[in-house]
Order: structure tokens, then C-alpha cells, then sequence
């Protein structure tokens, strides 16, 4: 029986995966959906062909996500047919993805952390300027291994000799699944065991993500804001009351904090979605000190020169007071949010929740914290005892 995509039930009964449902809506016209993995709207695709190419040209749609699940059908199939049309007319997007590079600058648009690594990566390197339609596997496993082969920076100092390390195999993972990603937005995957089957060269390392081992307990998370500077106190103070990234405590601003309802807007965070936390009344009045008498647009924790923080200016403070409290050696600002994380897991909090809060997978929660629910799940074992 054909797929109709046009019935919510339906798409609602799909499992989650990376190629797209396809739906026929007229010859050399497709509509796809790919349904989302944190049960969020799905996401729609146009598939259109291309006579003079002899390929198909695909389009991303969005989500549709403003629109009742009943008429977001009805507008991604008439975006679908337009693009259908531009495409047969010989006519141009208005934005046209031709290069690896393009597609790369375009998925970056809507995810911050992409910016970054398609910059290390991916512009500098001779796949950028690879067009789409011919690229193929073995571009893509040169690049890999010239990124596998490239070292990582340690330290980004301007000046004194840079201290690098052999890439992690989990670094090569998230570097490979963006680009992966990026990729899949424009172009369908090729057939298996084919120079076509572009995705085949992306596939990531197996057992590369390790478990985060180092946690540090409330008693030393007290030494450790005993002895910070107090310049880097509130950044500190915060990570220590939220599992948030450094980066996005770092690009809060003053108009996140809604001291009315206690609520934090987060918006700069890896996935680039907007999410907004209820406060724990600590970390409301800790905000509110912080906010008062700043513009909207100030960062809301910032540094004592009106600055926000970054990566350079937190690292040394954190390390020189987790070295007078004898903290154990590689704690880092991002052995807070693991800390943080930790203690929500084992107080019981469901991992979901867990997960919205801390803006990543319950698949990643699970394969990294999951370890913890076991202790729960032992205790409420016993009392099953006669």
C-alpha cells in the first residue's frame, strides 16, 4: 500500500530515520518527510528532476512547525510542486547550492555549531569546492583521511609554539556526522557499494564516544567557587547550577532572564533550537544580580570589562582554582555540566526531561549516564523482597 503522507496518523506511526519518506506526487515530482528523532515536528523535503542534469535537484522545506499537523501536507506538497516547476523551467532557486561549500555555509545558517568545524575543516580543504553532482565516495575518503591525519590544537595560543594531540575518534565522529548532515540536505543517498554512495565514506567509528569518568561531588564544586576568582565567580556559579555548555552560558544576554517568571531563554546551544528552563530560585536570584542595569543586548554573565566570556578566558581561572581546592587533575568547565547532569540522573529526574534541559538525545543520555539508573533500578528491586 502507498505511503500517505497527507494523513497525520500516519506520519505519526513512521519510525525515525535519515532517508526521507518519499511520496509521489506527479512524474519527476516527490515529496519527502524525515520524522524527528526528539519528537518534535518532522521535517519535509522536495524532490524534483532535472532534465538538462539528468539528476534529481532536492530542496529543504522545514518543518512547518506554526501550521496544524493537518495543513502542513497541503503546504509543504505546494512548495514541492513549485520547486517541481522551477526545476523543469530550467529556472534557478533563489539560492544556489552547487558546491560541497555551498551546502555546508547553508545547513550552518541554522546550526551554530556546525560554523565552526565546516571552518577547521571543510572550507580550507580541497572538498569545498567539489561540485554536488559529482561528488562521489572517494572524495569523501580523502577528506576523511586528512582529517583523521590532522592533529588537534591543545592550546590556540597567538604566540609560543602550539601544543597539539592526535585527533579522539569521538572528535572525528562529530566532525564527520556534521558534514553528513549538511550533505543529506541536499543529496539523496547513493546506491550501496557504489562510487554513488557518498555516505558510505562518513560512517562513524564504532565504540569512539567513552563515558565522561570524571564528576566532581557538591563538597569539591564548593571548593571550587571558594577559591575562583571572583571576576569568574558567576560564570562558574552557573555551571555549577545548570547542565549547560560553557559556550552557551557564555552567549546568554541580559534579555533571556525573564525575572517575572524565573525563566532562562537559551538559544545560542548546539542543536541552534531555542528552549526555555524554568529557575531553581538559587539560580533566579543569581541572574537577577547579574541583569540588573544591563541592556538587553549585554551578555548577561560577563567578564569585568563588559565582555562575554569564551573559551580563552575561562580556562585559566577554572584551572588554577581547581589546582588550590586539589581537585582531581582534567576537571574543566565541562566537568561541571557532566557533574551537573550526573546528580540529575541519579536524583531520579526522567531522562527525557534530563535531556531537554541540558539540550541533547535521550540517546546520548542514555549511553552516557544510563550506567546510573541501574543503582534506582536495584533499590526498587529490593522492595520487591518477601
Amino acid at each position: 500500500m502507498a505511503l500517505d503522507l497527507s494523513k497525520v496518523k500516519e506520519r505519526d506511526a513512521l519510525r525515525s530515520q535519515r532517508e526521507p519518506y518519499w511520496q509521489r506526487i506527479r512524474p519527476g515530482c516527490f515529496l519527502g518527510y524525515r520524522p524527528s528523532a526528539r519528537e518534535g515536528a518532522g521535517t519535509w523535503i522536495a524532490r524534483a528532476y532535472d532534465e538538462d542534469q539528468r539528476r534529481y535537484s532536492l530542496k529543504a522545506l522545514g518543518d512547518f512547525g506554526t501550521l496544524p499537523g493537518k495543513d502542513r501536507f497541503a503546504e509543504a506538497k505546494k512548495e514541492a510542486e513549485a520547486f517541481a516547476v522551477l526545476v523543469e523551467s530550467g529556472g534557478q532557486t533563489a539560492e544556489k547550492i552547487e558546491t560541497v561549500e555551498d551546502a555546508c555555509r547553508k545547513y550552518a545558517e541554522t546550526q551554530p555549531d556546525a560554523a565552526g568545524r565546516f571552518r577547521r575543516n571543510v572550507y580550507s580543504d580541497p572538498i569545498a569546492k567539489v561540485k554536488l553532482a559529482k561528488l562521489r565516495r572517494h572524495h569523501l575518503k580523502a577528506w576523511r583521511q586528512r582529517l583523521e591525519n590532522k592533529p588537534a590544537l591543545v592550546t590556540r595560543r597567538k604566540k609560543g609554539p602550539q601544543i597539539t594531540r592526535p585527533r579522539a575518534p569521538s572528535s572525528i565522529n562529530r566532525d564527520m556526522a556534521m558534514l553528513r548532515a549538511a550533505l543529506n540536505k541536499f543529496l539523496a543517498p547513493g546506491a550501496p557499494d557504489t562510487e554513488a554512495a557518498w555516505q558510505e565514506a562518513l560512517k562513524a567509528i564504532r565504540n569512539a564516544d567513552r563515558q565522561r569518568t570524571l564528576y566532581l561531588d557538591r563538597s569539591q564544586r564548593r571548593a571550587l567557587l571558594k577559591e575562583i576568582d571572583p571576576e569568574a565567580e558567576p560564570f562558574v556559579r552557573t555551571l555549577c547550577l545548570l547542565p549547560l555548555r560553557p559556550g552557551a552560558v557564555a552567549g546568554l544576554r541580559a534579555r533571556d532572564f525573564d525575572r517575572r517568571t524565573s525563566e532562562l531563554s537559551i538559544g545560542k546551544d548546539k542543536s541552534g533550537k531555542p528552549r526555555r528552563v524554568l529557575l531553581s530560585a538559587a539560580a533566579a536570584k543569581l541572574f537577577d544580580k547579574q541583569a540588573k542595569g544591563k541592556s538587553g543586548d549585554a551578555p548577561l554573565l560577563s567578564r569585568a570589562n563588559g565582555l562575554a566570556w569564551d573559551k580563552e578566558t575561562w580556562k585559566r581561572p577554572i584551572a588554577e582554582a581547581a589546582t588550590k581546592a586539589r581537585l582531581p587533575v582534567g576537571a574543566t568547565a565541562y566537568t561541571l555540566r557532566h557533574s551537573t547532569i550526573t546528580d540529575l540522573v541519579n536524583n531520579g529526574l526522567p531522562l527525557l526531561t534530563v535531556a531537554q534541559i541540558s539540550d541533547t538525545s535521550v540517546e546520548m543520555i542514555e549511553r552516557h549516564y544510563g550506567h546510573l539508573t541501574q543503582h534506582a533500578a536495584a533499590e526498587a528491586l529490593t522492595g520487591l523482597t518477601l
